[in-house]
């Protein structure tokens, strides 16, 4: 059994506006999943793209609009959207507070394609 502490865990600037904290990926042994939390200043969230697994995305505290494809809703905390795989999604801050989110992907390496090209690609993976 590992244990991850996530009190000192690094929180990274994704864009401006929206922080990142990776808490289990391939980087701390995982095999099959990558959860990540994100927070988000009013207004922003994830531009579209896609992933080629399914992802839960949960609203922690906050009030988001989510889309998958074209069905966009308003999501609030304790309440979860299931993505399909390869489906085009994203979300952003709708409130006036911080947006808290965290995400579950089924893979234990985080990527993600973005439809704007001029967003950054990112990737997780162990250093071997």
């Amino acid at each position: 059994m590992q244990i991850c502490d996530h009190r000192d865990g690094a929180v990274e600037k994704w864009r401006d506006g929206v922080m990142t904290q990776m808490r289990i990926s391939a980087v701390a042994g995982a095999h099959q999943i990558c959860i990540f939390e994100q927070w988000c200043e009013p207004g922003l969230g994830a531009p579209t793209h896609h992933h080629a697994v399914e992802e839960v995305l949960e609203v922690m505290a906050g009030r988001a609009e989510i889309w998958v494809g074209e069905d966009r809703q308003m999501v609030e905390p304790n309440q979860s959207v299931l993505i399909p795989a390869g489906a085009r999604h994203g979300f952003r801050n709708v409130g006036e507070d911080i947006l808290h989110v965290r995400a579950t992907v089924a893979s234990p390496i985080f990527e993600g394609s973005y439809d704007d090209a001029r967003e950054q690609s990112r990737r997780w993976v162990p250093n071997f």
